[in-house]
C-alpha cells in the first residue's frame, strides 16, 4: 500500500469515514443527594469540553432527554434523573467549499435526503480529500450562497451515518436538526433497515449467520480496523448474512447490520475467512480461492479491473419519516461495475460446472 494509500485511509479512519453512527450517546444518572440544578448547568459539570451554549443548542434540537423525553434549559434536574445527551463525532470544520457536482438525489422533501452515492466518492472532506465530497455537492444542493457557505449555517447536512469512499449506495441526509436527532436516535436503536450486497472470497457451508466480534483499531496497524472476538477492544458489533448465490470460489450474500462501526462488514468477513473481493485493505485483492491456472489468474486480474473497488453496495434503506411516522423503504440497484464482475462470475461457473 503506498503513502498516499495510507495517508487517505487513516483521514477515512479520523473523519469516521466508513462509520454507520456519526453521533455517540452519553447516558448520566442524577445522584441521588443532588440539589435541583439546571440541566444545563448539569451537563456542562458532568460532560467534557461541554459549553453552555452548546448544551443549550443540543436541547433546543432535542438531543437531551430526561426519562426519555425531551425538555427545556430551564429543567431542573431531580435525584435518579436518567439523561440521554447525543452529540456528533463528526470532526469540526470551519469551511465547507459548495462544489456542482452532480448527485443521484433517490427522494427529497422538506426534512430529508436520500442519496444513491457512487462508488469512489468520499462522504466528508479530510486532509486527503479536501473537496469532491459529498458534503461538498450537498453545500452547493442545499445552499442559498453558492459561492461559500459555513457549517453554523449548513450543520453537517445531518450527516447521521456513512459508508465508505469505494461503497456504492443508498445514504439518508437530514435536512433539519430535528430531523437529524430523530434519526440519530433510530439508528442507535438499531431499528434502521439497511441491507448490503457483498461480493466474498470463498464458499460458505451454511445459507446464513451471524458474526458477532467487537470492531475497534489494529492494536498494531493503527491505519486500519479488526476485530477482537473476545469484546475486550473496540465497540460491540454484529452483522447478519445470507448466501443470495454461489460461483465455488466467491459467493454474493446479503449482509444486514445491527450496528455500524467502521469497515465493520469489512473486517467481520476477514475476520471469517471471506474478504471481500477485491478489498484492498483486508486482504481480498488477491486470489483467495480458486485454482493455479495461468487462466484463472487472467480471469481474476479481469474482475479486479472492471470493478477497481471491494464489492459491497448499500442496497437496502427503511426507517420512520422523522415529520410524518410514516415507514420509508429505499431500494438501489446494483451498479454497472459490480453487475458486470457478477455476470463475469456467472459464466465462468457455467463453464466450470459442464
Amino acid at each position: 500500500m503506498s503513502d498516499d494509500q495510507l495517508q487517505e485511509l487513516e483521514d477515512e479512519l479520523d473523519n469516521g469515514e466508513g462509520s454507520e453512527e456519526l453521533y455517540e450517546r452519553v447516558n448520566l444518572v442524577v445522584d441521588k443527594g443532588q440539589e435541583p440544578l439546571r440541566i444545563d448547568k448539569f451537563i456542562q459539570h458532568r460532560i467534557e469540553g461541554a459549553t453552555r451554549s452548546k448544551v443549550q443548542h443540543a436541547i433546543e434540537a432535542g438531543m437531551v432527554l430526561v426519562n426519555d423525553k425531551p425538555v427545556k434549559s430551564n429543567y431542573k434536574v431531580r435525584p435518579l434523573d436518567r439523561l440521554i445527551v447525543y452529540s456528533t463525532k463528526s470532526p469540526d470544520s470551519t469551511e465547507i467549499i459548495p462544489e456542482n457536482i452532480p448527485l443521484n438525489i433517490v427522494y427529497e422533501d422538506e426534512d430529508i435526503m436520500i442519496i444513491n452515492k457512487p462508488p469512489g466518492m468520499v462522504v466528508h472532506p479530510g486532509c486527503g480529500n479536501p473537496n469532491g465530497t459529498l458534503v461538498n455537492a450537498l453545500a452547493w444542493h442545499l445552499g442559498d450562497d453558492k459561492e461559500k457557505a459555513t457549517e453554523p449555517a449548513i450543520p453537517r447536512f445531518g450527516l447521521v451515518h456513512r459508508i465508505d469512499k469505494n461503497t456504492s449506495g443508498l445514504l439518508v441526509v437530514a435536512k433539519s436538526e430535528k430531523a437529524m436527532t430523530d434519526l440519530a436516535k433510530q439508528f442507535f436503536d438499531h431499528t434502521v433497515q439497511r441491507r448490503y450486497m457483498a461480493l466474498v472470497w470463498g464458499d460458505f457451508e451454511e445459507e446464513e449467520g451471524t458474526v458477532i466480534a467487537h470492531v475497534g483499531r489494529h492494536q498494531r496497524f493503527r491505519k486500519i480496523m479488526d476485530a477482537y472476538p473476545d469484546g475486550e477492544h473496540g465497540k460491540e458489533a454484529i452483522t447478519h448474512y445470507e448466501v443470495l448465490e454461489r460461483f465455488n470460489y466467491v459467493t454474493l450474500i446479503a449482509c444486514k447490520l445491527e450496528t455500524g462501526r467502521t469497515h465493520q462488514i469489512r473486517v467481520h468477513m476477514q475476520h471469517i475467512g471471506h474478504s471481500l473481493f477485491n478489498d484492498d485493505t483486508y486482504g481480498g485483492d488477491r486470489i483467495v480461492k480458486g485454482t493455479i491456472f495461468a487462466k484463472y489468474k487472467q480471469f481474476v486480474d479481469n474482475c479486479f479491473e472492471i470493478m477497481p473497488r471491494h464489492a459491497l453496495h448499500a442496497q437496502t434503506l427503511g426507517f420512520i419519516h422523522p415529520r410524518t411516522r410514516q415507514p420509508m423503504m429505499f431500494e438501489s440497484e446494483l451498479p454497472a461495475d459490480f453487475t458486470a464482475v457478477l455476470e463475469k462470475w456467472r459464466r465462468y461457473k457455467r463453464r466450470e460446472d459442464d
